[in-house]
């Protein structure tokens, strides 16, 4: 039986690229907050360390102009840097041209040299890459995991819509035969007339309770508010079509559902969010609060320059999540959600979270 050939989106092969260009480099660019290059903040890369195979792990270390390549700890063979970064370079061209999912079978010869087969590297958890790096203050090695978005292709989720990021509400002075109403409407923009028909109505929408445990025990770890001040935001995103995530917070602040009294305590508790978000949390999972890329992200931009949000650098890094960031409206019918339903006599309503980078 033939081997499966590697095929995939601009984001996918953008892993890739990061894998041959990094080791090409052998180091990592720091990105301040507007994504631009720190030209004094690096992190040197010693190895990247790859899992092709479950258990079978190989390290890609690099030395001068070689990369060395062993395959539990038996060294396999050597392949020039400068040979890497023109591949790498090979590939940015392709990546920017292409569109879909596609194969590049040149590319996918020379990467197999390599002992890669995989365009994604298997991976359990929010990490896309893991490299062993120096830290150019102490000297301290360690090996840590990077999630990578590429602003190459579509824009990256950060959380990813699901009946598990459904948000359930009460719905007050309505009738049934109003309800029966809302739901059978079915325009173009049906998200927008429904809401806009219980507001004809005079109906009331309060943020009730989570959909999902697992979500709402992820949310109350990082604030015990949480649930309730993401409730308010995605109310305003759906009555008032505001999908930016800054504003969404600047609003939140101004209304104060939660009578903080300070606005900074909402973008405070926010970034908190995302950045949980970021870095490991996923709705359906139990979170025990740890990062799991706990080295940060890796940014692949548009032109291919590659940039590191470093976790030592968690204020930069929630910056750019908390200015890149929107609301974005999901599938209804896949998501189960802006349909009225009856529940011991009380009327509810569901609304979905989906949060995308801009």
């Amino acid at each position: 039986m033939g081997k499966e050939k590697m095929s995939g989106n601009k984001g996918e092969w953008s892993e890739l690229y990061v894998f041959m260009k990094l080791l090409s480099q052998g180091k990592v660019y720091a990105a301040d907050e507007n994504i631009q290059k720190l030209e004094n903040v690096y992190y040197p890369i010693l190895k990247i360390i790859r899992e092709e195979q479950k258990g079978e792990k190989i390290d890609y270390i690099i030395e001068d102009d070689e990369i060395k390549i062993k395959k539990q700890s038996q060294e396999i063979k050597t392949i020039s840097k400068r040979e890497i970064d023109e591949k790498a370079n090979d590939l940015l061209e392709e990546i920017k041209k292409s569109k879909g999912s596609f194969g590049l079978d040149r590319i996918e010869k020379f990467v197999n040299k390599m002992e890669v087969t995989k365009i994604k590297a298997p991976s359990r958890d929010t990490t896309d890459i893991c490299m062993q790096i120096q830290d150019i203050h102490t000297n301290y090695v360690q090996n840590v995991g990077f999630s990578i978005k590429s602003e190459m292709g579509h824009s990256p989720t950060l959380v990813n819509a699901g009946k598990t990021t459904n948000f359930v509400y009460k719905v007050d002075g309505i009738t049934k035969k109003q309800a029966e109403e809302i739901n059978h409407i079915n325009t173009s923009n049906k998200i927008k007339d429904k809401m806009r028909k219980i507001r004809e109505y005079g109906g009331k929408i309060i943020f009730s309770k989570m959909n999902h445990p697992s979500f709402q025990r992820n949310l109350i770890m990082i604030d015990s508010n949480m649930p309730k001040m993401l409730g308010e935001m995605l109310l305003y995103f759906y009555n008032e079509d505001i999908r930016d995530c800054k504003t969404l917070v600047k609003i939140l602040g101004q209304r104060d559902p939660l009578g903080y009294e300070d606005a900074i305590i909402y973008e405070y508790k926010f970034k908190q969010f995302l950045c949980s978000c970021a870095l490991g949390m996923k709705p359906a999972k139990p979170w025990n609060g740890l990062d799991e890329a706990n080295g940060g992200y890796i940014i692949v931009k548009a032109d291919g320059e590659i940039l590191a949000y470093h976790i030592y650098n968690r204020n930069l890094f929630q910056k750019y999540l908390f200015d890149n960031t929107i609301f974005e409206k999901a599938s209804t019918s896949k998501h189960d959600y802006m349909k009225l339903y009856e529940e011991d006599g009380q009327l509810y309503m569901k609304l979905n979270l989906q949060v995308r980078f801009k």
